[in-house]
């Protein structure tokens, strides 16, 4: 029997084509290097990743889970982006990063292979490009260790968003190329929260994230109605 993977070709080809602009400051990806110390530091300040086992879900070319080995983790990244992942492992090597591998695996069929292996598991910006959502975020916690924090990111679905992270970005702005997100598949906090206690993990913390176009700054908030972060729990084992 063929196991059907939670992914969409289209979406696979599309960040496959501006693979070799991962690491380009200028490119593309741009946002996601400017965003990526503020996620870092809130990560941080939440679970400490020094010495842990982390996990990076959607590594893509490996901005997160690159930056992630710097700070003292263990480090793997998964993709089904091939091109993406030859490019974080050849970031790796030339920025001679260690604690860090890349492996071309979707998140359900780890979890089969490594079910509560991770202290860390980290799925940013990667939710909203999937057909089942709920099935990346069930296989995250699948991921975590009991105790172990899931960190997930990803876009609100409202007209404000639509507005800003679609038309502005997109469109207006040039930040992103055009038909990066589909307003369709945005998820709704509620909808990620229902997700989240479904797969048995407990919400500790939401963030928002804003950005100024003109000063290109990017600062965290408690604004969830764009761009948010949840940072979640799996309960312990009680001693009886």
């Amino acid at each position: 029997m063929t196991e059907t993977v939670n992914a969409d070709p289209a979406e696979l080809a599309k960040f496959s084509e501006l693979a070799h602009r991962w690491w380009d400051l200028e490119s593309e990806f741009r946002p996601l290097h400017e965003i990526n110390p503020l996620r870092l530091e809130w990560i941080e300040s939440i679970a400490p990743i020094a010495g842990c086992r982390v996990l990076d879900v959607g590594c893509g070319g490996g901005i997160l889970a690159d930056a992630m080995a710097r700070r003292g983790g263990d480090v793997l990244g998964i993709d089904l982006a091939d091109k993406a992942l030859k490019v974080a492992q050849l970031h790796a090597l030339e920025a001679a990063t260690r604690g860090v591998k890349y492996r071309n695996i979707s998140a359900e069929a780890l979890a089969v292979e490594q079910p509560e292996s991770f202290d860390i598991v980290t799925c940013m910006e990667m939710l909203e490009h999937v057909p089942q959502p709920a099935s990346v975020v069930q296989a995250c916690a699948r991921l975590a260790k009991p105790g172990g924090w899931v960190f997930f990111s990803t876009i609100h679905r409202n007209l404000k968003s639509f507005l800003l992270a679609i038309v502005g970005a997109e469109y207006v702005l040039g930040m992103l190329p055009r038909g990066t997100h589909e307003y369709r598949k945005l998820i709704r906090p509620s909808e990620l929260a229902a997700y989240c206690r479904a797969a048995g993990l407990d919400l500790r913390q939401t963030r928002g994230l804003q950005h100024n176009p003109v000063t290109r700054r990017y600062w965290l908030s408690d604004d969830t109605s764009v761009n948010y972060m949840f940072a979640t729990r799996k309960p312990a084992p009680t001693l009886s």
